[in-house]
């Protein structure tokens, strides 16, 4: 069999351009639509990836967020609780503390009372008493209440003795000022001046005394000069009688 190269180059030939054809013009855009089909599937799985990857770690910030607020939540919780367990304690001691204030400003008010009412007892008391021992002492002895006064205080005076006798004679020796004679009552010049003779004589003293009137006295005479003090008052028996009454 004879071979005709003619026809085998021819085809030959023909097969090359076919194989160029179909690579220029099948295989190639295949190929590339294959590859640009590659690539857009990786680029869709890198970016399907991504957004994976994104949720993910939003996912995690989301949870961290939550765990955070919790903790803060129970932080923000634990101290309100606190505050107001604080805040509790203060406005139950302050309300203790102003009970208390008020508690004792009452009792102090009512121990001021007590004392005043006490205090006008006693004052009242003390007016009785002088009211009637003046009636007594009119009635009886046919003397008046200041001379009777003076009488008991001039006999007092005779019955000094000892340091309280030594220290009034030094201050009647050198006087700093005038004896001064204070009295609840006016005293007539005849009783100033024997409480004066009596004062001078007891004392070997001669010294010019000065009288002034103190209703507070509540019937009584005292001598005071150089701050030596000689004193003597119905008052001093009143205070005796309330000491026994409140034993």
């Amino acid at each position: 069999m004879l071979i005709d190269w003619f026809t085998v180059a021819a085809q030959a030939v023909n097969f090359i351009i076919l194989v160029w054809l179909l690579k220029r013009f099948l295989y190639k855009p295949i190929l590339d639509a294959i590859d640009a089909r590659e690539a857009r599937i990786a680029a869709e799985i890198a970016d399907a990836n991504k957004k994976r990857a994104d949720a993910k770690q939003e996912r995690d910030e989301f949870e961290q967020k939550n765990k955070t607020f919790a903790k803060q939540r129970e932080a923000l919780l634990s101290q309100a609780t606190d505050e107001a367990a604080a805040e509790r304690q203060r406005l139950l001691t302050e309300a203790r503390n102003d009970a208390d204030v008020l508690a004792a400003k009452r009792r102090d008010e009512l121990r001021a009372e007590q004392q005043s009412l006490s205090e006008e007892i006693i004052k009242r008391t003390q007016q009785e008493v002088f009211a009637l021992t003046r009636k007594t002492l009119q009635d009886l002895a046919d003397v008046s209440l200041e001379e009777q006064m003076i009488n008991v205080f001039i006999t007092h005076l005779h019955s000094l003795n000892g340091e309280l006798q030594k220290e009034l004679a030094a201050a009647l020796q050198t006087p700093k000022q005038s004896p001064l004679v204070r009295s609840a009552f006016i005293l007539p010049t005849e009783q100033q001046l024997k409480i004066q003779t009596e004062l001078n004589a007891t004392m070997s003293a001669n010294v010019q005394i000065q009288f002034e009137v103190v209703p507070g006295l509540v019937s009584g005479i005292e001598l005071s000069v150089n701050g030596k003090k000689l004193a003597w008052s119905l008052n001093d028996y009143l205070k005796e009688l309330e000491v026994g009454t409140k034993r």
